[in-house]
């Protein structure tokens, strides 16, 4: 009997997902010839318009058990994204848009970088937060502007890590009935069978999620029984939805069943014997019929009907509802507000010292009046991050009678790692999203990988990152961030703003709202600062600049500093000047990320050659050698006591400071000093 078309179009996904495999003779080919049939099923009812990837109301389809990507990259070619059988053939190969997991800005129709296990799934929750927002914001009766859905495989090595707990917890809690996620339920993980580590309940610990289970016992074949499944997943109310799928990894393959599919090519004969089971020439590669070919092409004129009608929805909802009709439009084309930062926050010397996440708190209130795109929260700590617009609505389901969908402030709980996936999935929902969340500094070493994955991904993600250092006072070593701006500066494309004063705070927030295409931490205090003299937001957006020049002549030293130690180095430098007759500058440089893009003549107007540089910063000195010959800081961890009496106890005074100060000019004298910032790769960037 000839196979259907179902059964003849994952056969075809299954012989282009093995052919990337051995054509690179390196990658995952189990889970694709396992996961193929619950991919058909589910791509034939997605709307999507692969000559539009971008259309705000697609399904979004997320790949969390990332190493499967042959398999979504097969798809992308049946579909016609910007994607061919030529790509699949440079599968895992040098500036290919085949890579060795999906990459969003690799490859046409990859929703998000997934790699790292759990990340997805948990980026797939903040899609469908994203997605329930705009919905309650903008659909009106008869118009449902936005109504897509979120979909998401995952493995058994999402489920074991706990970034993965975090966000579909939260999941549970505010009933994200628009997320479908898929269990790839075939007891393998690299370590062999999971009977080995991995032995829970895992539908029941979904139900205790609050997540509704549906279960498919033969995935590997009952294409039909997968797409009744997908079906009732989509009636479902108030509660997202696990499908398991008992599946085989390696189907049909000599190696089914067992760990050595999972990670390696197959061999020769397992490769023939396979496409002959299917009914395909055993020599051939990279195989699509024709038959198959037209049945996925039918199914893109579908949707770019559906698109068409969409679009056509969407003109007679701008008519009707001018006002809504067209923000949601300026949104779509990625633009701000006219004048939104015209009325930030500034200040001057005379105004009130107070904390930096104080100060941060008057700017967010400002900001979420002007824009409306601007969705925050926080990881349990609403009240010390200070994250919590006064006007602001909680993002709550409606019958919990605690908030509702088109709140904008997100109670995370105590789950930095998953508010920081969470948030990528926000941002790469799109509508413009610009959203941030809130803990202390040190817990965001917690969620490092999903702020490495913002980063890689250029996600534009914002961490309120309060309680920046020693200053956090008795709470002790265990929340003083140390190690962790050294950290953080360390990673590409991440801006790391500590700034100084009021001004330096809204330069902060101006520069990381507009950075869409990067993250940014925005380090705190707890302990109040003055306002600087000569601080500018327009100085400070440079990322560095000097915030205490000496009257005439070239400095016999400059202090460069950040955040809190800012205010105590110009004090120093004041110290020096009365006592010792000593001219010392101050530069504050608030970002690295965005001082280190400004052209070198600016650079070496503010670190020049030929002046001694000193650096102080209560954090460890690592890294500061870009910028500084001798560095004052902490390398070693804090201690818990008031925060004046930490900064004494280590030395973070005036005094203390123009010490070490002295010591550096005395060093230097008479000797040649070249800038820091010098490099002999400079024309190379």
């Amino acid at each position: 009997m000839a196979p259907s078309i179902d059964e003849l179009s994952v056969s075809t996904i299954r012989g282009l997902s093995v052919d990337q495999v051995n054509a690179a003779q390196s990658g995952h080919p189990g889970a694709p010839l396992g996961l193929a049939p619950a991919a058909h099923a589910l791509w034939r009812k997605m709307r999507f318009n692969p000559q539009d990837p971008k259309w705000i109301n697609r399904d979004r389809f997320v790949l969390s058990n990332g190493h499967a990507c042959a398999l979504l990259y097969s798809l992308l070619v049946l579909y016609g994204y910007d994607l061919t059988v030529d790509d699949l053939k440079q599968f895992r190969q040098l500036n290919s848009k085949t890579p060795g997991h999906p990459e969003r800005l690799d490859t046409p129709g990859v929703e998000v970088t997934s790699g790292p296990l759990g990340q997805g799934i948990s980026n797939a929750v903040g899609m469908a937060i994203a997605q329930k927002q705009l919905a309650a914001t903008y659909n009106k009766p008869d118009f449902p502007i936005s109504d897509s859905k979120v979909y998401a495989f995952m493995g058994d090595g999402c489920l074991m890590e706990g970034v993965s707990s975090e966000a579909s917890s939260l999941a549970g809690h505010l009933q994200l009935d628009n997320l479908i996620a898929f269990w790839d339920d075939n007891r393998i993980s690299i370590d062999g069978d999971t009977a080995c580590a991995f032995t829970e309940n895992v539908p029941e610990r979904y139900r205790a999620y609050g997540w509704h289970i549906l279960e498919v016992p033969d995935a590997n074949t009952d294409i039909d029984a997968i797409s009744k499944a997908i079906d009732e997943a989509k009636t479902i109310k108030n509660k997202p939805v696990l499908i398991r799928l008992v599946t085989t990894i390696g189907y049909g393959s000599k190696a089914a069943g067992t760990g050595g599919v999972h990670g390696a090519p197959l061999k020769a004969d397992d490769l023939k014997q396979l496409k002959k089971s299917w009914g395909f020439d055993e020599e051939s590669n990279f195989y699509i019929p024709d038959e198959v070919a037209n049945y996925f092409a039918e199914k893109v004129e579908s949707n770019k009907k559906e698109q068409q009608a969409w679009e056509k929805l969407f003109n007679e909802y701008k008519q009707k509802y001018p006002k809504e009709g067209a923000d949601l439009q300026r949104r779509l084309e990625g633009k701000f507000p006219d004048g939104w930062k015209d009325n930030i926050p500034t200040f001057t010397a005379k105004d009130k010292a107070l904390a930096t996440r104080k100060l941060s708190e008057g700017v967010l209130d400002y900001l979420y009046g002007v824009l409306p795109e601007l969705i925050g929260g926080s990881a349990d700590l609403t009240g010390s991050n200070l994250t919590r617009p006064e006007a602001s609505t909680d993002f709550q389901p409606p019958s919990t009678n605690l908030g509702n969908y088109g709140g904008r402030y997100i109670r995370y709980g105590v789950r930095e790692h998953g508010m920081g996936a969470i948030m990528n999935g926000i941002d790469t929902f799109g509508a413009h999203s610009r959203t941030y969340g809130g803990t202390f500094l040190n817990f965001v070493s917690y969620a490092a990988g999903a702020l490495r994955l913002s980063a890689l991904s250029h996600q534009g993600v914002i961490w309120v990152a309060t309680h920046d250092s020693i200053g956090l006072g008795e709470d002790g070593p265990t929340h003083q961030p140390i190690e962790t701006l050294a950290h953080f500066r360390a990673i590409p494309n991440l801006s790391v703003w500590r700034p100084a004063d009021g001004n330096e705070v809204s330069a902060a927030y101006i520069a990381a709202i507009e950075a869409v295409d990067h993250p940014s931490v925005i380090a705190l205090t707890r302990q109040n600062v003055p306002h600087l003299e000569n601080s500018s937001i327009e100085q400070a957006l440079k990322g560095g600049y000097t915030v205490w020049p000496v009257e005439d002549g070239k400095p016999d030293l400059i202090i460069v500093s950040t955040g809190s130690e800012v205010s105590i180095s110009i004090d120093a430098a004041k110290l020096l000047a009365k006592e010792k007759n000593q001219k010392v500058a101050v530069v504050s440089i608030p970002d690295f990320h965005t001082f280190d893009q400004q052209p070198i003549d600016y650079r070496l107007s503010i670190l020049p050659d030929g002046v001694p540089i000193m650096s102080v910063e209560v954090l460890s000195t690592f890294g500061w050698s870009k910028y500084s010959h001798e560095h004052f800081g902490l390398n070693r961890f804090g201690a818990s006591g008031k925060a004046a009496d930490l900064y004494k106890f280590f030395g973070f005074t005036p005094e203390g400071i123009a010490e070490r100060a002295e010591k550096t000019i005395q060093f230097y004298k008479g000797k040649v000093v070249g800038s820091p910032v010098h490099t002999a790769f400079e024309e190379l960037k």
